[in-house]
């Protein structure tokens, strides 16, 4: 038992580690922990207000981590760090009460305590209030004490108290800016690949596909070609093709140029589905089940997603099956989310991070021709979008890509 208990100890103490990270607070090192200097210096003003609401000569704001208890804003004493052993704080704050206390030397909680004995400290008045985010996690406290008894009256511990959510606004703008901070190195590492593929993109795809429309524009005006003959009919359909295509990669081009200027507005998907389907020959072939839905989204990024998503199942389909496809979704108020369900052989697990990564093939035997590019392109669609992509097996084999597309954008 007493096993069991030291390991759910050390996986809270570690939960609890994480969560202060998550507020730019990393109690990873033996010093104190320093939120952003704008943060610092509100909490230090703050902490001198509470010390002089209550008629107190010292007080700090305590983050107490799995191993100590870090003073991330003082007055009237230098902030330091002590062990979580030690700290008064860490005796009471997990209770979310307040702790009001005349005399510390007297209290059976503090009797023995370094900082009332002498060894560390001589308190004898000591207050202190739980710092709990709407969450319900509680970093730490802030604290108020004397080396003299004193008592407070319910006007000051309201007060301390009022003080104390003061704090936890700071700690959660300091949260809300880490959040932010992460969001955006992401976002530029994003738009560094980006970048980094648009190049080989436009020479890899643009150049061949405008040689092509080039001798299918030659072939029209041959007077050999019949303008009602079969032929032409198949020239019209390349070329109206080819130039869709062309168009669909100035347009990804162009995304990943400029970080994403997508134009979203309300589409079918049954529509883009069909227009792609078209596109690449399957509109008639029993391959395809499309389940309509109206969503908010760049139309020609959709697009080029759908045909990216549809190119794919047809090229990794499995030989033992006819190849199925199919294209439903969900929406609420949340948003919409597209599935592109195929039974083709599917993605193992520890490869489906490395696949939407751009120019990145598994090169398994028997897959077709491919550029690496179509599931990195459709999760930069996705985030484009404020929205994300995952991958998934479908039931009896195969992939399924799901694209969420938040209502904001």
């Amino acid at each position: 038992m007493t096993e069991i208990q030291g390991q759910l100890s050390f996986t809270k103490d570690t939960a609890r580690d994480l969560e202060l990270q998550e507020y730019g607070l990393d109690p990873a090192v033996d010093s104190t922990l320093l939120p952003n200097a704008a943060v610092m210096s509100a909490l230090q003003n703050l902490v001198r207000l509470a010390t002089e609401l209550c008629g107190a000569p010292f007080g700090v704001v305590n983050i107490i981590s799995a191993e100590y208890q870090h003073q991330i804003g003082a007055w009237g004493v230098d902030p330091g760090v002590c062990s979580r052993e030690d700290s008064m704080c860490a005796k009471v704050f997990l209770s979310r009460e307040r702790t009001v206390v005349a005399d510390a030397s007297k209290d059976p909680r503090f009797a023995d305590n370094p900082f009332v004995t002498g060894e560390i400290g001589e308190v004898r008045f000591y207050a202190s209030v739980p710092l709990q985010t709407e969450s319900g996690f509680v970093p730490g406290t802030l604290c108020v004490f004397s080396d003299k008894t004193k008592e407070l009256s319910p006007e000051q511990v309201s007060m301390l108290e009022v003080l104390a959510k003061q704090v936890v606004e700071l700690l959660e703008l300091q949260h809300r800016t880490v959040q932010l901070d992460r969001t955006y190195s992401e976002l530029r590492e994003s738009n560094a690949k980006l970048a980094g593929f648009a190049g080989r993109v436009s020479h890899d795809l643009r150049i061949p596909l405008t040689t092509i429309l080039g001798y299918v524009e030659l072939v029209e005006d041959d007077p050999d070609v019949e303008p009602q003959s079969t032929a032409a009919r198949y020239l019209d359909r390349i070329g109206a093709s080819g130039r869709r295509m062309l168009g669909m990669l100035e347009d990804v081009l162009s995304y990943s140029r400029v970080g994403g200027g997508i134009q979203p507005a309300l589409v079918s998907l049954g529509e883009v589905t069909e227009e792609v389907a078209r596109d690449l020959g399957i509109e008639n072939q029993g391959i395809l089940a499309v389940q309509d839905l109206k969503l908010h989204a760049d139309r020609g990024q959709l697009r080029t997603l759908l045909q990216n998503l549809l190119s794919n199942a047809m090229n990794y389909s499995s030989p033992g099956r006819p190849l199925k496809i199919s294209i439903s979704g969900v929406s609420n108020y949340h948003g919409a989310t597209v599935f592109v369900a195929d039974n083709g052989k599917g993605i193992a697990p520890e490869d489906r991070a490395k696949v939407l990564e751009p120019l990145v093939r598994l090169r398994r035997q028997g897959d077709g021709p491919g550029s690496g590019l179509g599931l990195a392109t459709c999760s930069s669609i996705a985030k484009a979008h404020g929205g994300d992509l995952t991958l998934a097996e479908t039931p009896g084999g195969g992939t399924t890509v799901a694209v969420s597309f938040p209502s904001g954008s």
